[in-house]
């Protein structure tokens, strides 16, 4: 049997470092050995700390950790970090200092020319800048490597399998964004029931940049950005798990309905413990994908596309959904420390 890597969690007691602590019981490749969150929570036992909030009961394995302060080192091989932008990037960079791999859920680095901004299944050969970066910062054994925004993990996967297939010259996306992706509590009952938002404080510029990096391409150590252009608007609505992004394409080679359809259903998954049998399903149903019915397709890992039709603009138009706390973060996460295990990163 290969052995257990030893993890971390910083930001263990928030809705995502949560998800990392269910999504991790009785992984094959993991044990969780350190738990670290705010000062107000360190020093407690997790079952004390953390105010659960996730469907089901806390696991077991979990609840007699003591919580420890957000600082190096800790008992682990490596961490999963879900921090607050405020604190992410100066204890990510200490951690990383320290010598220890950091997977990161945070936006801060994204953006960083010697980061890897992973989607797996998409450009896991991005990982080259990890060499890059231990050099540009003087990393010894650590290094930083960050998954995307959760609504871009809803709509680069088809984007990825029509760039690949066709080349795409611009996107217009919409994105309806669940109320978990705003972290707890969140936004107010008050302000979200009955209701829909318009605006997301910092995001549409997020959405529009981070997929031109996931789909461009590593030359000489530096990513050279797709050059399609994005347009994004960026809505919360009322539900609580699931993003779904409403996409227009304009292609740059002719393509039919059927060889659309096909680049999605055969963009391949990877052989990885997260990694779902179908990385990308696609719904004939024309009232499909919905978050309710969807968002777990996968065990939340797939992305679910559906109403796609020509355009009368663009080219096509269809509509993505991922599940945003388990595609969209810490099980993106996840699936980028497999991947790195298996590339031969973390010996």
């Amino acid at each position: 049997m290969s052995r257990k890597y030893r993890v971390g969690i910083l930001g263990a007691t928030g809705t995502v470092g949560q998800r990392f602590v269910q999504l991790l019981e009785n992984h094959p490749q993991f044990e969780v050995t350190a738990l670290a969150a705010s000062d107000r929570s360190a020093g407690k036992r997790y079952s004390q700390a953390c105010a659960w909030k996730l469907a089901g009961a806390m696991p077991e394995y979990v609840k007699e950790i003591v919580v420890e302060p957000i600082e190096p080192p800790l008992d682990c091989d490596f961490v999963f970090s879900s921090l607050p932008s405020n604190v992410a990037r100066e204890t990510e960079e200490a951690f990383a200092r320290a010598g220890f791999p950091v997977i990161s859920n945070s936006s801060v680095y994204r953006m960083d020319e010697d980061v890897p901004l992973l989607i797996p299944e998409i450009n896991h050969e991005h990982l080259g800048l990890i060499e890059t970066q231990r050099t540009t910062r003087g990393f010894g054994r650590g290094f930083i490597v960050t998954n995307p925004n959760c609504a871009v993990a809803s709509f680069a996967p088809p984007l990825a399998a029509l760039d690949r297939k066709f080349g795409v010259e611009s996107v217009f996306v919409t994105t309806l964004q669940a109320i978990s992706g705003a972290g707890y509590p969140g936004v107010s009952s008050f302000d979200i029931t009955d209701n829909v938002l318009p605006y997301i404080a910092g995001e549409e510029p997020k959405v529009e940049i981070e997929a031109q990096k996931i789909l461009g391409n590593l030359v000489e150590g530096a990513i050279e950005k797709a050059d399609f252009i994005v347009s994004a608007q960026c809505f919360r609505v009322d539900v609580l798990d699931g993003h779904t992004a409403s996409v227009r394409v304009k292609l740059r080679q002719t393509s039919t309905l059927e060889e659309v359809f096909e680049a999605f259903r055969t963009f391949p998954s990877l052989n990885l413990h997260s990694s779902p049998e179908h990385f990308m399903e696609v719904c004939d149903e024309p009232s499909r994908p919905q978050p309710r019915l969807d968002r777990d397709n996968g065990k939340g890992m797939t992305v679910t596309v559906g109403r796609l039709f020509p355009d009368n603009i663009f080219d096509y138009r269809f509509v993505s959904l991922s599940h945003n706390t388990v595609r969209g973060a810490a099980g993106s996460a996840i699936l980028n420390a497999e991947l790195l295990i298996d590339k031969g990163y973390f010996k």
